[in-house]
């Protein structure tokens, strides 16, 4: 009787152990990927969005990404701004400009950006927080012609969530910006 509550007692403590594991990889791919993980667990299963993200990092890692200089990333920087000033005259092309930015920027950084929709999986690997808003940006940037200019100042401000996360900004720079896109907000 002793041997088989031996027995029971360690397959317990295995199981234990392996559900840790499991728990902290989950955690790891949540933290990282944030809402991205969420949003592919929901959609196919928390198993197989962890192999799902094993491959997309797979992919990513096989880049040669790097960080750009801070001479680049100044240069960048001087170009969102202008972008950003533009959006008063002409949202459109503002919206456009936040855009082609974010796509310049993971283009330099060494993310092939020939095919959007692989370019938004690429980023979930190590920009999944700000990939959510992202996507929606693309895609009233897609529809820009029907947009409204609130529609489009909410896109311009996703790209930037994306734009300083490849660039690594700080919450500092953003904060240092943000009140420009609040002042073009209709009614204030």
């Amino acid at each position: 009787m002793s041997v088989i509550l031996l027995i029971v007692i360690i397959a317990i403590i295995v199981l234990a152990v392996v559900a840790a594991i499991a728990m902290r990889r989950r955690t790891a791919l949540h933290k990282e990927a944030g809402p991205e993980y969420d949003r592919l667990a929901k959609e196919i299963g928390p198993r197989q969005a962890q192999a799902e993200f094993a491959k997309r990092r797979q992919r990513v890692d096989g880049f040669e990404l790097k960080q750009l200089s801070a001479e680049r990333r100044g240069a960048y920087e001087t170009q969102w701004t202008a972008a950003q000033e533009r959006f008063i005259e002409s949202p459109l092309e503002a919206t456009q400009s936040a855009a082609s930015l974010v796509t310049a920027v993971a283009a330099e950084e060494g993310y092939p950006v020939d095919d959007d929709s692989q370019l938004i999986t690429d980023l979930s690997v190590y920009h999944g927080r700000p990939l959510d808003g992202y996507r929606h940006a693309c895609r009233l940037t897609d529809q820009a012609e029907l947009a409204e200019t609130e529609q489009m100042r909410q896109a311009v401000l996703e790209y930037r969530a994306m734009f300083q996360d490849l660039l690594g900004s700080t919450d500092d720079d953003t904060n240092q910006t943000s009140g420009k896109l609040a002042a073009a907000r209709p009614g204030q």
